[in-house]
């Protein structure tokens, strides 16, 4: 993984997804942004503006302005009256409301990421786990590559294939494959080689199941921040450092994320 250079604007971003839930990707997605923050300038998005859950992992819950008010097409709120410098990095929350879910227009989201990638080296797009509608893709469809978070079975393996043949339909790539909450790290080397098979990206680690994780999110605080020292943020350090971030041309940065294609529902 290489540091940027100086004076160089580099942005890539990358969507977290899984393909169903229950993986723990919001958790991935906070500690992968951590682990990299001691390298990049780093901004995390909860893109799942539907399930939202990233805010009570990091302590955000009360935060008088979220991703949800930005996607409602408000012009006096500003994309900065959104993001929070929270552990290392800058986090833009989404809220939980129905109400605002329902008025916000998904597709907003392309503005939004393009204004936050002037302002950052790494974008983390915590994104939907199932993909059934434009808002739910449409992180994938502007991230330059995925992390696909999935347990090793072979239904959640199958279900991180889906994403990759999204992914790659609209010329997303594939980052890697991590593997999470998983009971015995020693038995799933055979599961990792046949998986390796069939994804584009190398294999980024195993993270075992620990109860540092659940305890971080009870107290709402990011898994490096609230036990540094567990094994499993030991692996997902391990993990981000075989992230090789690409330094991306600083030409036409913001236009990129602006002129994405939709998907259509």
């Amino acid at each position: 993984m290489q540091s940027p250079q100086p004076g160089v604007q580099m942005v890539e971003a990358l969507a977290v997804a899984s393909g169903k839930g229950g993986t723990g990707k919001t958790t991935a997605t906070l500690a992968l942004g951590m682990a990299l923050s001691e390298r990049y300038d780093v901004t995390v998005v909860d893109a799942d503006t539907g399930m939202a859950n990233l805010l009570f992992h990091a302590g955000l819950e009360d935060v008088p302005v979220t991703l949800h008010d930005l996607l409602v097409g408000d012009e006096s709120v500003a994309v900065s009256e959104a993001v929070y410098h929270r552990f290392g990095m800058d986090i833009v929350p989404c809220g939980t409301s129905l109400e605002a879910f329902q008025a916000a227009e998904p597709t907003r989201l392309r503005s939004v990421i393009a204004e936050l990638a002037g302002e950052t080296d790494v974008l983390l797009l915590d994104s939907p786990a199932a993909l059934g509608s434009r808002g739910a893709v449409l992180p994938i469809v502007l991230a330059d590559r995925v992390v696909l978070v999935v347990q090793p079975t072979i239904p959640a393996i199958t279900d991180g294939l889906k994403v990759q043949e999204y992914a790659t339909a609209y010329g997303t790539g594939v980052a890697g494959l991590l593997f999470n909450k998983v009971h015995e790290p020693k038995s799933v080397a055979r599961i990792t080689d046949r998986a390796g098979a069939y994804v584009d990206g190398p294999v980024l680690g195993t993270v075992p199941m620990d109860d540092a994780a659940r305890a971080a999110r009870k107290r709402g605080r990011p898994l490096l921040a609230h036990a540094p020292e567990s094994e499993a943020a030991a692996a997902f350090r391990e993990a981000a450092s075989s992230i090789d971030v690409d330094a991306g041309g600083a030409e036409g940065v913001a236009d990129r994320f602006r002129n994405a294609v939709i998907p259509e529902a």
